[in-house]
């Protein structure tokens, strides 16, 4: 597809068990654009991941998330993988039995439908060149889907799928959490390889110090299940110095109720 991904989030609500996480999120994501999103332990940043890409335990009784119009909250989870949402996880799971290599042709075929699946030597040409760019090394092509791999091999693995997919709206939740700065630095690498007006890309962080390699565009505060602040690059730099109070300070929160997120 040549059109420009939009991703738009109305007014969403989303439960953990009876417990309302969410309470009424909106966000718009267009193609090219690089969204940060913000904020204490607890507040819903991950539920927010999970419930787009519509895990079974965060059910969402209000709102809807429309990627290029349609509304994904009616798909099956890989049926909004084959409209082009991808999310890295931050525990990405373990398959044994299934190589890298092997999974992700896979993935790529199914995108790409039948009678357009792509060559075998055009997909070992391009995983041998994003793995380079990753520095991952060549025998994890047949390596079993992040079965033994420490932290940070399972979060290149997520970039490296990112990549060979080329989705429209990526989704990286905490990509940087438990990787020392030089992976930072390569994780970093391979999202801004990926920028151009055919990618959207949402990341969740705690840290100012991934936004330091990858400069997003807006960056959004969560707190209390609702985005309560927005601006530029400015914002975290602000609070990585002053923290959150402030922001709740100035929006009279007296304290922020945190809740268990899976």
């Amino acid at each position: 597809m040549a059109n420009s991904p939009k991703l738009i989030i109305e007014d969403l609500h989303v439960s953990v068990e009876d417990k309302e996480i969410l309470k009424g999120v909106n966000l718009e994501i267009n193609g090219g654009e690089v969204h940060a999103i913000m904020g204490p332990n607890g507040t819903g940043k991950s539920t927010l991941a999970q419930a787009i890409m519509g895990h079974p335990k965060y059910e969402v009784t209000k709102g809807r998330v429309l990627l290029d119009g349609e509304n994904v909250l009616e798909m099956e989870v890989n049926e909004r993988a084959l409209k082009g949402l991808f999310l890295a996880m931050q525990y990405p799971s373990e398959v044994s039995g299934v190589t890298n290599s092997d999974f992700l042709r896979s993935a790529i075929n199914a995108r790409r439908g039948e009678g357009n699946e792509i060559s075998l030597m055009k997909f070992i040409r391009q995983l041998d060149e994003k793995m380079e760019l990753l520095g991952i090394d060549e025998s994890f092509a047949q390596r079993y889907l992040n079965e033994g791999f420490s932290g940070g091999e399972k979060k290149r693995n997520e970039i490296l799928q990112m990549m060979m997919l080329e989705p429209r709206i990526a989704i990286l939740d905490e990509i940087d959490s438990g990787l020392d700065i030089d992976s930072i630095k390569v994780v970093a690498n391979g999202v801004n390889s990926m920028r151009s007006p055919n990618l959207g890309v949402l990341i969740i962080t705690h840290y100012q110090r991934l936004l330091n390699y990858i400069k997003p565009d807006f960056v959004h505060v969560i707190m209390q299940g609702r985005i309560v602040r927005s601006g530029g690059p400015e914002l975290a730099l602000q609070l990585e110095e002053r923290g959150y109070d402030w922001i709740k300070e100035e929006l009279g929160i007296e304290d922020e109720t945190v809740e268990q997120e899976a």
